[in-house]
């Protein structure tokens, strides 16, 4: 089967696209906490972007001041963008890399190293660590998804 596309049916018995959805699914609720986080620290630092959000803090001029920016929410703005820069490929590319037909432990080794590089970007984006700890796992990341393309363009796809 290595090298084959798998046919549309064959997904829910395809261990390869178990995986994928799996990691899949974990990416993306890790970006889906992310907005949380986010409204978390416009709440608690009564930092907002809108002014209809400020509207339970008064009217007027007393609610203008919390039309502001803070270093701490857009910080992680910052790595919520950072998400969406780097998962939205991994989807994209990880789809057509798990239907390429590669074998289970590859994929699971790519799909793994992924996530976990995600997660502790956003750590890393968070506490904050100090470099190049943030670097290193935004790299990390980067670096599977350009090994997933380069296994789909060299096997699969006619260039």
């Amino acid at each position: 089967r290595r090298g084959e596309m798998a046919k549309l049916t064959q997904l829910i018995d395809n261990d390869v696209f178990r995986a994928y959805a799996t990691y899949t699914a974990i990416v993306l609720l890790k970006m889906m906490l992310m907005s949380l986080i986010t409204a978390y620290y416009r709440i608690t630092r009564k930092a907002f972007a809108n002014p209809e959000d400020t509207a339970s803090f008064g009217k007027g001029e007393s609610a203008k001041k919390y039309l502001r920016t803070d270093a701490d929410v857009e910080r992680v703005r910052r790595g919520h963008l950072n998400d969406l820069e780097n998962i939205v490929p991994f989807l994209g590319i990880g789809l057509l890399y798990a239907l390429s037909g590669p074998e289970l432990s590859t994929a699971l080794l790519h799909f793994r190293i992924f996530a976990g590089a995600r997660i502790a970007h956003t750590f890393a984006y968070l506490i904050p660590l100090p470099q190049p700890g943030r670097g290193l796992s935004w790299a990390v990341g980067y670096a599977v998804t350009i090994s997933m393309a380069y296994r789909v363009l060299s096997s699969v796809l006619y260039l």
